[in-house]
């Protein structure tokens, strides 16, 4: 076995594993080590589930001892956003009021990875209930990013995209909800992809808001994630928003965009997500993408998306309000914490007051006090009604631009990672690392981040390609193409460029 294997890219090791020369036990125990070492500065993990994992991976070397194997990926460890259920593993959604809950069932996307042959090495951090933008509202502490200790590694899905950044996991699953995926990879230097909505079961998500909540993939390549991809993928009848149809081929498009060709590929820069708000070094590393596109045959084009602006106002009325009437459900009364009142009657309303009161953190706090306030009789239809008009508005915006282009493109992010605290008093400044990636929520189109370049603070910059509905493949093309320019300016990956962690 290689002796720094953790540093291959899931494929490469899913190849070895296939060719015998290395078995699952193995990758499963270098990647434990791995999180062993660096996971005390990182935090990356909530749970490690490291004897579940060799288990599993045991099995999938028995398999192919037998001449079975059942994936692309098969024998390849993974993490979990620890927002999706785990069957027999505990399932915290990072919050007090799940503290030590052990579901029953496995969410559908568990249940195919674990067909697949991928051991879960455990469930990572993130912003409590993934309501976040810096992996600072966790119950369990804040997770670091591993281009600096200090900064943050982006929300709600910090942990999964600091894991794969770390190389603690060559796989991750994450969840998008306003970009929960896309912008934690932005600013670690992964790869992180929100399928269209409904593409991906949500079964086994713990909600947030329904409308817009989309697991996916966490990798380090755009070939890894389309391979992850295509196993979590597809119809589930468990999931009544999942749609009915197959998947387009998504690894066959990473490999024509690994030709670098984009020859007859349209792109549209889009207007309104540029300029003013982002930082220098974030824009300078963008245009130099385009650059590259361009160079491989695209043509590119700006694109005017006029109702993008209202996108971010709109979310922070949509989802609160839907994660209000989602996070109803944890009252004291059927799992979870339960805090009685310390004096007076023990009647059902005090429970529930005491045990939300307790079990959740300020973030969560806020959204449901405006998410209630935003349902309430005689504020429905100024506040949500309106924002779901706006919500049409943008889904128009996107149908329109997609008339004329393949693909859009934006940064994924205004700015690199900032540092722990630096927004924490400020709920509006944290809101606006979402303004480049809430549209594509609220349209319900596909978006991928990949690693652009480092900005002029040395840290990782995203570039976010969307595409239209159900078109996934359009995003494993163009990122792929990019990606292959990328690094063959660069040399190899950027994450090869990653300052090394101290090994505990």
């Amino acid at each position: 076995m290689t002796s720094d294997v953790t540093r291959l890219s899931a494929a490469e090791q899913a190849k070895l594993f296939a060719s015998g020369e290395v078995s699952s036990v193995e990758l499963v125990t270098a990647h434990l080590d791995r999180i062993e070492a660096v996971e005390p500065q990182l935090n990356a993990f909530i749970h490690v589930s490291a004897e579940v994992a060799l288990e599993q991976a045991r099995q999938v070397d028995a398999q192919r001892a037998q001449g079975e194997i059942s994936s692309p990926l098969a024998g390849v460890p993974i993490a979990v956003k620890d927002i999706v259920v785990t069957k027999d593993v505990v399932t915290t959604a990072a919050s007090k009021i799940l503290e030590g809950w052990v579901p029953p069932y496995d969410a559908t996307i568990v249940e195919k990875i674990k067909a697949a042959g991928l051991p879960i090495l455990g469930k990572t951090n993130l912003d409590e209930f993934a309501m976040g933008s810096s992996t600072e509202h966790s119950a369990y502490g804040n997770t670091a990013n591993p281009w600096d200790l200090e900064r943050i590694p982006g929300g709600s899905g910090g942990g999964s995209a600091a894991a794969v950044a770390a190389f603690e996991a060559p796989l991750a699953i994450g969840t998008d909800t306003g970009g929960s995926i896309r912008q934690p990879a932005a600013v670690t230097g992964s790869v992180g992809v929100k399928p269209t909505y409904g593409g991906v079961s949500r079964y086994g998500l713990i909600a947030m808001a329904s409308s817009l909540d989309q697991a996916g993939p966490v990798t380090r390549t755009v070939l890894d994630s389309a391979l992850l991809h295509e196993i979590i993928g597809g119809y589930d009848p468990h999931d009544s928003t999942s749609i009915n149809e197959p998947l387009p081929s998504l690894v066959a498009a990473a490999q024509q965009g690994a030709t670098g060709d984009l020859t007859g590929v349209r792109i549209g820069v889009v207007r309104e997500l540029s300029g003013e708000g982002y930082q220098v070094g974030v824009s300078k590393s963008f245009e130099e993408s385009l650059d590259l596109l361009r160079a491989a045959g695209a043509e590119i084009t700006e694109v005017s998306c006029p109702h993008f602006p209202s996108a971010l106002s709109a979310y922070y009325l949509i989802m609160p309000s839907e994660a209000s009437s989602n996070l109803a459900k944890f009252d004291g009364m059927r799992f979870g914490l339960r805090v009685e009142p310390e004096d007076g009657p023990v009647t059902a309303e005090r429970v529930m007051s005491a045990t939300r009161g307790a079990g959740f953190g300020d973030e969560v706090k806020r959204r449901i006090i405006l998410g209630t306030y935003a349902l309430s009789a005689g504020y429905y239809d100024a506040y949500y009604g309106s924002a779901q008009k706006v919500r049409t508005l943008i889904q128009r915006d996107f149908t329109a631009a997609f008339e004329n282009v393949d693909v859009l493109v934006s940064p994924t992010a205004p700015t690199t990672a900032f540092k722990f605290g630096e927004k924490l008093d400020d709920p509006l400044a944290m809101y606006l690392n979402d303004v480049a990636t809430i549209p594509a929520n609220l349209a319900g189109v596909p978006g991928i981040s990949l690693p652009s370049g480092l900005s002029d603070d040395g840290l990782p910059v995203g570039f976010q390609i969307l595409a239209p509905a159900k078109a996934d493949d359009r995003l494993y093309r163009v990122g792929a193409a990019l990606e292959k320019a990328l690094e063959n300016k660069w040399g190899g990956p950027l994450l090869s460029q990653a300052p090394e962690l101290e090994v505990k």
